[in-house]
């Protein structure tokens, strides 16, 4: 496994033309900056652009040179405080390009991992490195292995079919 930098995963986003992102936490407000933006959310208050300025800067990039950025989020209803903040937010990822739909936990398919990754093309997959805590580790854990990165794109094909486009789902 090599260590990625978000540089590093900026690169891979800039040299692939399809990543997909796998999301199947009900709470990432253990990862830097979210608890802040969730509370915002929560209170009514406007989010600070500066939050994610970075990452839309990145989507509005590679989108606009060919890369399609797609996510499937797992969710359980009814929602809590974290995936409400998520649907109420996600039209800004839209905005700047990424397509993300919504897969109801009791929609997935039986033994669904338990790690977020990114699959870059079939190529390489990315994971996210949780702590017990929730908290999230800098970077990300990459993986080649034919067998592994095959297998995940089964499943990206598998949930990108089932799951609900944002904007019917936030209906």
């Amino acid at each position: 496994m090599q260590h990625l930098t978000f540089d590093d995963l900026a690169h891979a986003f800039r040299t692939h033309r399809r990543a997909f992102h796998l999301e199947v936490r009900d709470d990432y407000s253990g990862v830097a900056g979210e608890a802040d933006r969730v509370r915002r959310f929560l209170g009514g208050q406007p989010q600070d652009p500066a939050a994610s300025a970075r990452w839309h800067a990145l989507m509005r990039e590679v989108t606009a040179a060919g890369c399609a950025v797609q996510r499937v989020r797992v969710i359980t209803e009814p929602h809590g405080d974290y995936t409400r903040f998520s649907v109420g937010t996600t039209a800004a990822n839209i905005e700047v390009g990424e397509d993300i739909r919504w897969l109801p936990r009791q929609d997935a398919p039986p033994g669904l991992p338990d790690d977020d990754w990114w699959l870059f093309d079939d190529e390489m997959a990315a994971y996210t490195v949780f702590n017990r805590d929730g908290t999230a580790e800098p970077g990300w854990a990459t993986i080649a292995d034919p067998v592994i990165v095959g297998h995940y794109a089964q499943l990206r094909d598998e949930l990108w079919a089932k799951a609900i486009p944002h904007t019917d789902y936030a209906k």
